[in-house]
């Protein structure tokens, strides 16, 4: 999609990697938190943010605060329509 590889669930993407960042699809809610840490930042890569979705630097979270972030936007998905 991106230029980086990308995971989906029903069709819709839920996270990836682009170059050093993970890339996290949240919904606008949880992406409005997430920018408000560190080493986080919208995901824009063409001059252009998408809502809800974030870049995340290489080393961002620990390995549990990964598995939590992951999980929200696992949950963000789930509420999508299969494509």
């Amino acid at each position: 999609m991106f230029g980086g590889t990308g995971y989906l669930i029903n069709g819709n993407m839920v996270a990836g990697i682009l170059k050093d960042y993970y890339v996290l699809r949240l919904g606008e809610k949880n992406a409005n938190t997430a920018i408000k840490l560190p080493k986080i930042e919208l995901f824009n890569i063409t001059g252009r943010a998408m809502k809800g979705w974030v870049m995340a630097k290489e080393n961002a979270f620990s390995d549990d605060d990964l598995g939590i972030w992951l999980g929200k936007a696992k949950e963000f998905v789930d509420t999508l329509p299969a494509k």
